[in-house]
């Protein structure tokens, strides 16, 4: 979707400025968050989370911080998967009885559990549609819902330097429309051709890339 999660491109923002030695949590209340994260027993993708923090009211997305974020993401998808109630959630106070075999994770079972990750990738044959050096067009859509494609490469030209084999689709998994696997591509963009003339002749951007996202030229 188009919203101001997808701000690469966009000007007026100001250089990017990293914190000099930045710790990975500046309070405990974001190690609690980014635990929370981990821990509850949802059954949606981590492209679904990516998806619910993209409707997050743009205000609000530029004022929040990352763990912010995560904490809205956690919020609306365990509603949304009947985990809790909004009244729950602003009482703090059990109000329906949860099923008595939802899984709870364990302290002992986090390093295992975060070792082994999120997989996306899968082992289906699906022919490539692109081969490597194709020149390809980024596809003009503009999805309501989540798409890995940024705005600033639609329509654009680029080259398919690699393939990286068959992985699930995040545009349809985001919104439960199935894995839909197929080929991810590293395609190289002309900083020219995404920028326009004042670019770096010598400057690219590589893009990962799904097959839907790309058309042939």
């Amino acid at each position: 979707m188009n919203g101001i999660h997808d701000m690469g491109g966009m000007q007026d923002f100001g250089p990017v400025t990293p914190e000099k030695s930045e710790p990975v949590f500046h309070a405990p209340w974001e190690r609690r968050a980014f635990g929370l994260w981990i821990a509850v027993p949802g059954d949606w993708s981590i492209n679904a989370d990516r998806f619910e923090k993209e409707l997050i009211p743009p205000a609000d997305y530029l004022r929040m911080s990352y763990y912010e974020k995560i904490i809205v993401g956690i919020e609306e998808l365990s509603i949304k998967n009947h985990l809790i109630t909004r009244q729950e959630l602003a009482t703090g106070k059990v109000s329906t009885p949860k099923p008595p075999a939802m899984e709870v994770l364990k302290a002992a079972e986090v390093p295992a559990m975060i070792a082994k990750g999120y997989r996306s990738r899968r082992d289906a044959v699906v022919k490539a549609r692109f081969a490597i050096g194709q020149p390809v067009r980024a596809r003009n859509d503009h999805p309501t819902g989540h798409t890995r494609l940024p705005r600033y490469a639609r329509g654009k030209l680029g080259t398919v330097d690699s393939d990286y084999g068959v992985f699930v689709f995040a545009d349809s998994d985001a919104q439960g429309l199935g894995e839909r696997p197929q080929h991810v591509y590293s395609v190289r963009f002309a900083a020219r051709e995404l920028w326009g003339p004042a670019a770096s002749p010598r400057d690219s951007v590589y893009i990962n890339l799904w097959d839907d996202h790309l058309e042939p030229v």
